[in-house]
């Protein structure tokens, strides 16, 4: 069962659903995001009864949007009390402690920011909203200086923040402080299985142009990403799976990994694999159909998929707009010049910058020996592309 919505159902997603006859939520959103006219859409009521039929049901949706719907009308399930648990950072924290009992993580509201005295905080540490989504709202606190400039900055986006976000998504009435975790960070598409077990269909590596970087402009996978690291994350989300009792429950988490290898959970996005069907690079990367996967309960042979791989580099890259240029100000986007840019070019998503901010999503595989092509568009302010 697969409940679509804004903003963004990739032809992938859209297919899969058709050739397999899913059922999908008859909700506004399925109707203005598909074109094909073979889904099989139900109302309410019966999209309730088929999920009340399933002794573990398995439900899939695309955007964080559709959890207020879920939280409504799925009170029957386990569903609305595991997205609480993954979509409050503080509330996650506290599930885990066990886990990493010495982690600092401190939770405060936003009207008390301006009455915690800098003196009581361990720097560095980051702040972002206890419910949120695609870095907005995050900072990176290193001394007791830039403590007063962050929440000054944070009383600045607060008209902002959450914009095109239902509260279930984005709310900044809370906010999380947490120790800084070392090490390069990680995208994990991973469902549970009927019987618990954690089944990982993706594993990105997240790029960051330096140190005060929270945004999310490359992610990578390869060969050697998932022969690294497929058993270590594996132990870990089935501690974590045992630990909440997880079943027939699909999510996209991020971790952090130090140089001894050391595993911590920055935070968990439930019902979804990674957001904006970029989930599919793993479909061009290996060719795993991660919906296919999910709804019939497959496991990637990963010895077989990776055994003919050679050290080529997959890509996903957000091409953001610069944060200088009003999106008014913008005549045109030379798409062309942005995907050629690209080695090897898989699939260009053109997307409506005046209202995301973002201008495409580009697949691309890169080679190991042109890997400074990924190096150079982290870099880059992206102005090259825009026609002003």
């Amino acid at each position: 069962m697969i409940i679509l919505d804004h903003p963004y159902v990739s032809q992938i997603l859209e297919d899969t659903i058709a050739q397999n006859n899913y059922g999908v939520l008859n909700n506004i959103a399925a109707e203005e995001l598909t074109s094909r006219k073979d889904l099989q859409l139900l109302n309410d009521e019966a999209f309730t009864k088929a999920i009340r039929n399933q002794k573990v049901p398995l439900l899939y949706t695309n955007s964080e949007n559709s959890i207020e719907w879920i939280t409504q009308n799925l009170g029957f399930t386990r569903l609305p009390e595991l997205i609480l648990i993954f979509k409050n950072k503080a509330r996650f924290r506290e599930r885990i402690k066990s886990m990493y009992p010495d982690f600092f993580f401190k939770e405060v509201s936003f009207d008390q920011l301006d009455q915690l005295s800098s003196q009581a905080l361990p720097f560095p540490f980051i702040i972002k909203p206890s419910v949120g989504f695609f870095s907005i709202g995050v900072h990176v606190v290193n001394n007791p200086e830039e403590w007063g400039k962050v929440v000054a900055k944070l009383k600045a986006e607060i008209g902002s923040l959450g914009h095109n976000f239902p509260g279930e998504v984005i709310n900044v009435s809370n906010f999380i402080l947490e120790e800084i975790i070392p090490g390069d960070e990680f995208a994990v598409d991973v469902y549970y299985d009927r019987n618990g077990e954690p089944v990982v269909l993706n594993i990105l590596k997240h790029l960051f142009s330096s140190a005060e970087d929270v945004s999310d402009r490359v992610y990578i996978t390869s060969k050697q990403i998932i022969e690294e690291h497929l058993e270590s994350f594996t132990q870990f989300l089935s501690k974590m799976g045992d630990l909440i009792e997880l079943r027939g429950f699909p999510m996209h988490i991020e971790f952090r990994v130090d140089s001894n290898n050391y595993i911590i959970p920055i935070e968990v996005n439930p019902m979804r694999f990674a957001g904006w069907c970029v989930t599919d690079i793993a479909w061009y990367a290996f060719g795993i159909n991660v919906y296919e996967y999910f709804f019939e309960q497959k496991q990637p042979d990963w010895e077989a998929i990776l055994k003919d791989k050679n050290d080529d580099i997959y890509s996903m890259v957000v091409a953001d707009l610069p944060k200088d240029i009003p999106a008014d100000n913008i005549k045109e986007i030379d798409y062309e010049k942005f995907r050629t840019y690209f080695e090897d070019p898989l699939e260009l998503r053109k997307i409506d910058y005046k209202k995301h901010g973002v201008f495409a999503f580009q697949f691309a595989r890169t080679s190991y020996k042109n890997r400074k092509l990924l190096e150079d568009i982290l870099q880059s302010d992206l102005k090259e592309f825009l026609i002003l």
